[in-house]
């Protein structure tokens, strides 16, 4: 029995494919979920294979050569400056990070939108690896919808029809401590405690 589940950041492989059938624990059986980071990137694969269908769904981090690339390094963006970043997989890890806090719009009656209210809202960011577009069409047609977006890229996922399923690519814990807890860990909790 677990009240809530949340997957958090990290780098590599190692540990992946129980990360991502705790994902499918939690949403097969209607527990809240939260994934942070590399957390949403693996919920995006979980839904892809066993809902979409896609089975060879994965990130190039684990696979450079992969069939279904849902997770792909991104080679161009623009900082926070609004200067353009390239990046490849020779760069050096460090100077191929999208670092620092980026806006993004939250869609209307979503978890992202309860906890951050209407509008613009921005978040930091530690993250190589983003979320591939080219599904987005196919993950919204079987039931997971983009509620988050920043200059195209796909920041926050949700399933409305699961009690509480989100997954956030920016870092939430950097912004919160035990007196006021980011508002998507707030929400994430409170769904947790109602599940008891």
């Amino acid at each position: 029995n677990s009240d809530c589940v949340l997957v958090a950041g990290g780098f590599g492989h190692r540990g992946v494919e129980g990360k991502i059938e705790a994902i499918k624990f939690a949403r097969e059986n209607n527990i809240p979920y939260l994934g942070i980071c590399l957390g949403m990137q693996l919920a995006l694969i979980e839904y892809l294979r066993n809902v979409v269908g896609i089975k060879e769904a994965t990130s190039v981090e684990f696979d450079t050569n992969a069939k279904e690339p849902a997770i792909y390094l991104i080679e161009q963006f623009l900082d926070t400056a609004g200067v353009e970043q390239v990046r490849t997989t020779k760069s050096a890890m460090g100077g191929t990070m999208r670092l620092g806090s980026y806006p993004f719009e939250s869609k209307p009656g979503s978890n992202l939108e309860t906890a951050y209210g209407a509008g613009i809202s921005s978040e930091r960011h530690r993250h190589r690896y983003e979320a591939n577009p080219e599904y987005k069409q196919r993950l919204e047609d079987a039931g997971m919808i983009i509620t988050g977006e920043s200059n195209g890229l796909i920041e926050v996922v949700e399933i409305p029809e699961h009690k509480w399923f989100t997954g956030v690519q920016f870092h939430p814990e950097f912004t919160s401590s035990l007196e006021t807890p980011n508002p998507i860990i707030h929400e994430f909790m409170k769904a947790g405690k109602a599940n008891r």
